[in-house]
């Protein structure tokens, strides 16, 4: 990563001596001199460089491994959920930023609030979350994608505009002879335009493979995460046969069993048959 944008750094350092080295001594000219040549569409690919710049710099620093899943919030939720304290994990989750939390909220929530429910439909809750989680951050770095896209175009069309006006000249009859020199000099004016698209172009897909690279090594990261989660859920589901893991409230709040038995429409505790002598 490090070495990339060293890398990148250095082309657009040496890029204007460059093209300066390339031109007569007598018209030698700065990269701003440059620029200025390129007419009224260097103003969109100005502000179309400004956003690659400001999204390259906030992916940096927010598309990392523990806005997705972090090893602290995996170790905290696994001991939560042995201890059956799902609304424990519920408050713990609304308060981290990860996918990981915002897939395990969902899950619990869901589990919590209806008994009823088998572990396969809290896996399919799990899975359409996850799928969320996962197309937010592929979606997040596709703008990045589409400058790449868009200030190339943006580059030619202006180059195509500034070739209109040129040619627009020749037909007028405005350039003879020696005058033609003028002629190519609005040409390569126009080129500008073409060039300057085509650097913040390379520029924004380069940094978006990168990050497109590590997007996808996290949604991996977060699938396995959750799968660990829901594999801890099913062995609750096991030891309750198939019931949904009831939480652990809080003390002074428990749990009623016997609530819950009579609410699901199963018999009394104390209507057993070892209770009346059967």
């Amino acid at each position: 990563m490090k070495s990339t944008i060293l890398t990148i750094g250095l082309f657009l350092a040496t890029a204007p001596y460059i093209f300066a080295a390339e031109m007569p001594p007598s018209e030698t000219m700065d990269i701003v001199d440059i620029l200025k040549k390129g007419g009224f569409m260097m103003y969109p690919l100005a502000v179309l460089s400004v956003i690659a710049l400001v999204l390259i710099l906030f992916y940096t620093f927010t598309i990392r491994r523990n806005s997705v899943v972090s090893d602290k919030f995996m170790n905290a939720a696994e001991a939560l959920i042995r201890k059956r304290d799902y609304l424990g994990l519920i408050a713990h989750c609304n308060r981290q930023n990860q996918s990981v939390a915002r897939i395990t909220e969902k899950t619990l929530d869901f589990m919590t609030k209806n008994t009823g429910v088998t572990f396969k439909e809290v896996r399919e809750v799990a899975q359409a979350e996850g799928s969320r989680q996962a197309g937010m951050l592929t979606q997040r770095i596709s703008y990045l994608a589409d400058v790449g896209t868009i200030a190339p175009m943006m580059g030619l069309l202006g180059t195509v505009i500034g070739m209109i006006n040129s040619f627009m000249q020749i037909s007028s009859g405005g350039h003879e002879g020696a005058q033609a020199n003028e002629l190519a000099k609005g040409v390569y004016q126009a080129l500008v335009t073409t060039a300057t698209g085509l650097v913040i172009g390379i520029t924004a897909v380069v940094f978006y493979s990168i990050f497109r690279g590590r997007v996808q090594k996290y949604i991996a990261e977060l699938e396995a995460a959750s799968t660990h989660l829901m594999a801890l859920l099913a062995a609750q589901y096991n030891r309750r046969r198939g019931a949904a893991p009831q939480p652990i409230y809080a003390e002074g709040d428990e749990y009623d069993e016997r609530d819950h038995r009579e609410r699901a429409g199963e018999r009394p505790f104390n209507d057993r048959p070892e209770t009346h002598g059967v």
